[in-house]
């Protein structure tokens, strides 16, 4: 599920310190809200210097059509939120991309900043309102915020998202509604799973593990809880199926009286294809109930790993062998490439950046030569002058012609493709060497080839 909101920066309004375009891409950018700047893309604009690159296509603009950019318009920010757990930050980021793109089909330079600083993933597009061309800016057009909310909800069915129906996407109630009560309630049913993971034996011992949590709890003929960012209490009956009171009191009690995992619940163990097989003998001690599960999972596994060696055509141990070590060094090479893809990324930034800043502080440093590098202008333009060296010098390390930056942009874009397709192949790849490595291990259990671990996780009784 995603909320939009379309909303136009102006050269002198934009959150965050200096306002305008600089403004929002530093509040957007925050290495807390994404992850140390993890969960930051950009296309056709380097992230850390998209203001400045913002700044002077619209002064290109400006020369080339005679615009004065009356409406005062640099930048439009798009606003996407996603409905709490049902979306990755890797997900939503490229989500955010593909809606950018597709929005302005790929004639504005945008950066896409994924905040995970809330309970709700959400993303912060900032696209320049001249196009990559300088000779056109987008227009705020009517209904375009409902466009954009169509064109969300299109992307989000296409990925397998759910979506926001039957209301106009760009207006401030669906936006805020979304992210009050629809948060609170993801929220509390979060605090609720994980109160419920803790294996509380009552519900009064259920609504202490709420009340650890930060909640204050309200009795009555329907018990509800309110969180520190609620202004009203929530009943549990309102939370929906699973999460009722009588829901989580039915939960309570049949959780008692387990003892090994259910068919249906989250086992112990990690949530594969296949894992690992316990050592039998090691958890004998533990009891009868134990051991016959742990034979009953053992024989499971075994029989996935056999199908797994059927359904990819394997016909002896050779031929396991063989594939495992395969699947490892695919998995390798896609590694190295992606590693490769991120180290050339990286120094075309960081050209970029110095190609902008000799540019941009070229007319103070010409001034400067001129009068002789006077010393008293040289302190009255110390940081300028510092850049342009700085920069000037950087240029003296690459060899032959110095690339101009929508060359660099090109090869950036190019190897973002290259990355993205590899990184698509490079999970595949992990889950098929896994598999295999899994499966080998299995059958080298069974074939005594390998000797089974010592020590093996064992489940929890249910306290």
């Amino acid at each position: 599920m995603a909320a939009t909101r379309l909303i136009a920066i102006h050269g002198s309004k934009g959150g965050g310190k200096g306002g305008g375009a600089k403004g929002s891409i530093d509040y957007v950018e925050d290495d807390e809200k994404t992850e140390e700047g993890k969960w930051i893309t950009a296309y056709e604009c380097d992230p850390i210097t998209a203001a400045e690159e913002f700044d002077l296509s619209m002064r290109e603009y400006i020369q080339k059509v005679g615009d004065k950019a009356s409406d005062n318009v640099i930048a439009y920010q798009i606003r996407q939120s996603f409905k709490p757990g049902e979306i990755t930050p890797e997900e939503a980021n490229r989500i955010g991309y593909e809606t950018a793109m597709r929005f302005t089909k790929g004639e504005h330079a945008f950066v896409v900043a994924t905040h995970t600083n809330r309970a709700h993933i959400h993303n912060h597009v900032i696209f320049n309102a001249v196009n990559l061309d300088c000779d056109r800016k987008f227009r705020d057009f009517h209904k375009s915020g409902i466009a954009l909310g169509r064109l969300s909800n299109l992307i989000c069915l296409e990925n397998g998202y759910s979506v926001i129906a039957d209301e106009p996407y760009h207006s401030d109630k669906v936006y805020n509604n979304f992210h009050s009560d629809r948060t609170i309630r993801d929220g509390i049913r979060q605090a609720i799973d994980k109160a419920l993971s803790n294996s509380p034996k009552t519900f009064d011992d259920f609504l202490l593990e709420m009340k650890a949590q930060g909640y204050e709890i309200k009795h009555g003929k329907h018990t509800s809880v309110k969180g520190n960012n609620q202004k009203r209490f929530v009943r549990f009956k309102s939370l929906g199926d699973g999460y009722t009171e009588i829901d989580i009191k039915k939960k309570i009690e049949s959780d008692s009286k387990i003892i090994a995992p259910k068919k249906e619940s989250t086992p112990f163990y990690r949530q594969k294809d296949f894992d690992l097989l316990i050592n039998v003998q090691d958890i004998a001690s533990k009891g009868k109930g134990y051991e016959n599960w742990a034979k009953k999972f053992n024989i499971k596994q075994v029989s996935k790993a056999l199908l797994f060696i059927q359904e990819n055509g394997i016909g002896s141990y050779d031929e396991l062998e063989k594939r495992t070590e395969e699947s490892a060094k695919r998995f390798g090479e896609l590694r190295d490439e992606i590693k490769i893809c991120e180290s050339r990324m990286d120094e075309i930034s960081k050209l970029r950046k110095n190609i902008i800043d000799y540019s941009k502080t070229r007319d103070i440093y010409q001034k400067y030569k001129a009068t002789g590098f006077d010393r008293k202008f040289f302190e009255e333009h110390r940081a300028e002058i510092m850049i342009h060296k700085s920069a000037k010098d950087s240029f003296n390390k690459i060899q032959g012609k110095i690339p101009s930056v929508k060359e660099l942009n090109e090869e950036f874009e190019q190897l973002r493709s290259k990355k993205n397709e590899a990184y698509s192949e490079y999970k595949l790849a992990k889950k098929d060497m896994e598999q295999f490595r899994i499966a080998k291990y299995d059958i080298d259990c069974i074939l005594g080839i390998r000797e089974m671990p010592a020590q093996r996780r064992t489940p929890e009784r249910t306290r």
